[in-house]
């Protein structure tokens, strides 16, 4: 698992199933798997290694991370680097028939939103149509079913506070990924590029 590791995404967010915030107060960036809109390190997107990941992402508007009109809760959100919990795969709890790629966004403790979930997890609001830029870092365990939303809204609570453990180390890649999904990679209004 790990020697595909880290793997580096670069997308726009698009709309998902609304699962993560409505069933499990845990909101997601969902992951646009046009090929258009989509730069991944490993290439093909159905060929992404499934399972509970941890990692990086920063979220820009389009035409660069952190450039352009930006309301009070944007300010908070675009062009920051965030701690990131990641479902790479089919969420076999509700046996999607597509891959996908949601990370969720991880506030610091001490920001306001992040204890404003239905759950008391981060809240953000919604990024769709914007450039997500997303480091993989570290993989955290399988996917796997669950009996009930409780159970699952227990485990991916389990996976935000591995994640934000992980993400708090200083070994090389770490830092590095860190760097990466924080530096300034060219995008063009919207278009992905390396």
């Amino acid at each position: 698992m790990n020697k595909h590791l880290p793997i580096r995404i670069i997308s726009k967010v698009v709309r998902g199933y609304g699962r993560g915030s409505k069933d499990l107060g845990i909101p997601t960036a969902n992951v646009s798997r046009e090929k258009e809109d989509l730069y991944c390190s490993c290439g093909d997107f159905d060929h992404l290694p499934t399972g509970i990941y941890w990692g990086f992402a920063c979220i820009g508007d389009g035409e660069g991370v952190g450039v352009g009109e930006k309301n009070d809760d944007d300010n908070a959100v675009l062009g920051k680097v965030h701690t990131a919990a990641i479902s790479i795969g089919y969420n076999p709890t509700y046996n999607n028939k597509e891959l996908t790629v949601e990370p969720h966004l991880i506030a610091a403790a001490t920001h306001p939103q992040r204890h404003a979930s239905s759950t008391g997890e981060t809240q953000f609001g919604d990024f769709y149509g914007k450039i997500i830029v997303l480091s993989v870092v570290g993989y955290l365990r399988p996917e796997l079913p669950f009996e009930g939303l409780e159970k699952l809204t227990d485990a991916i609570k389990k996976d935000i506070i591995d994640a934000e453990s992980l993400a708090g180390q200083s070994n090389t890649t770490t830092l590095a990924e860190r760097e990466w999904v924080g530096s300034s990679l060219s995008l063009n209004g919207g278009g992905v590029t390396q």
